[in-house]
């Protein structure tokens, strides 16, 4: 999942009571909502620190209290962001032309939850595309009166600034079954479109397994859908039997969809699925699990908990760059979903000689701790 840690945080019931089917308790506390759609405002775009190149090494943490980052780098030279935050409450953008610059570049939040209703409470992972000449951001979310009924929803922008324009409601993206779904990312592979999402299936002893399936537009599934992962390992079921946060990066003939495994603590962690360039991606035989996690929490960096991570790349247009949520402590205070202090990090992704992937070590800070 992703995340200003000056408000208060809802009180809303923890995420075990959703995974062990309880029954939640309350909603959450409800915010001022824009009538029907939101239109944003422009926000200042924050300039590259003076004497700071592309080349020189990136901020860490490069913007505080978000997780579940998105970094959607496009043809007009920005970087656009989006991520959750913790209050659970809205979508936020942050656009800059350099990655270091979206620390310090304004924030607009263009789309708040309904008071009550669908879309009404715990709005997660928000992600941008640009599809068919218009901006789509996908997203999760619960009906404000049952705040654990999570699912995959959709905003579309026609307006070629995603600042401006009216964001409208597409509406639900309609899975095989009404259950917890969320984490959707989409991807386009030899001209067809996929959705890739987390989402747990019924009669299955876990939280969440990963699936792939066609889009027939923007916001519907062509199908059928098919599981390509369940979680298995012990480091995937550690708290919780999660796999969430699929993305992918296509690089080297091959397709490598990262996703985030165990329960959203130290233990948080990401893994990889692999399949060939020349396969057929719905055929879940195509897709092979790397059977260790490829990126997990440093003692020696002090960083904990990486995870729901996406792939950009540098201002030089070559070189590859891991983005990821993480915390800088181990310990925490009650449920992890009521802390605020998931950071967006950004490091090099390096390659093996083999072609796959070397994600290394979460880096240690660059920049000063926050209050």
């Amino acid at each position: 999942m992703s995340r200003d840690s000056d408000h208060a945080l809802p009180q809303s019931p923890s995420r075990r009571r959703l995974l062990m089917g309880a029954a939640a308790a309350g909603a959450l506390a409800a915010v001022p909502a824009l009538p029907g759609t939101a239109a944003a405002a422009t926000p200042q775009t924050a300039a590259a620190p003076a004497g700071r190149r592309a080349q020189d090494p990136f901020v860490n943490p490069l913007v505080r209290n978000r997780a579940d980052p998105h970094v959607h780098r496009h043809g007009d030279g920005f970087y656009y962001f989006t991520a959750t935050v913790p209050e659970y409450d809205r979508i936020i953008l942050r656009r800059s032309r350099t990655l270091n610059g979206l620390g310090a570049a304004a924030e607009s939040v263009i789309w708040r939850a309904h008071p009550t209703g669908p879309m009404g409470a715990h709005i997660w992972a928000p992600e941008l595309h640009r599809i068919g000449g218009k901006w789509y951001i996908y997203f999760a979310s619960a009906p404000a009166e049952d705040v654990w009924a999570i699912r995959i929803w959709v905003l579309e922008n026609a307006h070629s600034d995603p600042f401006q324009g009216t964001w409208v409601e597409k509406g639900q993206v309609k899975t095989a079954w009404e259950t917890f779904s969320l984490d959707a990312t989409t991807f386009t592979h030899r001209g067809k479109r996929y959705l890739a999402w987390a989402q747990h299936e019924p009669g299955m002893d876990n939280n969440t397994g990963l699936f792939l399936s066609e889009m027939a537009n923007p916001w519907t599934l062509k199908g059928p859908q098919v599981r390509l992962s369940t979680p298995e390992y012990d480091w995937e079921c550690i708290g919780f039997k999660v796999n969430e946060g699929p993305y992918v990066l296509k690089r080297n003939g091959r397709l490598f969809m990262t996703y985030s495994a165990s329960a959203t603590d130290a233990n948080y962690c990401v893994g990889l699925l692999t399949a060939d360039a020349d396969s057929h991606l719905l055929d879940p035989l195509s897709w092979t699990k790397s059977p260790t996690p490829v990126f997990t929490s440093n003692d020696t960096t002090r960083q904990y908990g990486p995870g729901h991570n996406c792939f950009t790349v540098a201002e030089d247009g070559r070189t590859d760059v891991l983005v990821y949520h993480a915390r800088q402590y181990k310990e925490i205070d009650g449920d992890p979903l009521h802390d605020p202090n998931r950071h967006t990090r950004v490091q090099k992704l390096g390659w093996k000689a083999d072609g796959t992937p070397d994600f290394g070590v979460p880096v240690a800070d660059t920049a000063p701790a926050g209050d």
